[in-house]
């Protein structure tokens, strides 16, 4: 493959990622839309749409960091992969209770478990391996994850801020 055929695959790939990290944040507007805007009916299939959606998200972000150190071409070990695989676990174990948890506590903890791994992934272990537009996309996604979040807590009205 010619240089400017690999820039080209890249360019691509980078457009593609973008638009499809952006398109998964449909899911997370589209169920706050609803449990603000919807037919009471459809408003608590909206909150638990989108508790259910916020922790296969978290859970996946893990496996990214799983796959991040199992695909590197070179097979080296680097220092910090048996740390970054298990600490790539942490988003399914915080995600999974967080389902049986009372659904304002749930939406809590999932919004901690988004900061938490943007935290790392920000950090110089985490974002080992990663292409610099990497960490902008992750950003981005993050914060309007987490705004999504605290406008689902807003909806949800006093009772989820704990007073």
């Amino acid at each position: 493959m010619s240089t400017s055929g690999f820039s080209a695959a890249l360019m691509t790939r980078h457009r593609i990622a973008w638009g499809l990290g952006l398109s998964g944040l449909i899911p997370f507007i589209a169920c706050l839309g609803v449990a603000f805007l919807g037919p009471t009916a459809w408003q608590v299939t909206a909150v638990y749409g989108f508790l259910y959606y916020a922790a296969v998200i978290l859970s996946f972000l893990g496996g990214a960091h799983w796959g991040a150190v199992l695909q590197r071409a070179d097979r080296t070990r680097m220092p910090g992969d048996i740390r970054r695989l298990a600490l790539a676990m942490l988003p399914s174990l915080i995600a999974w209770p967080a389902l049986m948890l009372n659904p304002v506590v749930g939406i809590w903890v999932l919004m901690i478990g988004f900061v938490l791994v943007w935290i790392y992934d920000l950090s110089s272990e985490g974002r080992f391996g990663w292409p610099k537009w990497y960490l902008l996309l992750r950003s981005v996604l993050t914060v309007v994850v987490v705004l999504a979040h605290a406008g689902m807590v807003m909806r949800l009205g006093e009772s989820a801020w704990g007073f």
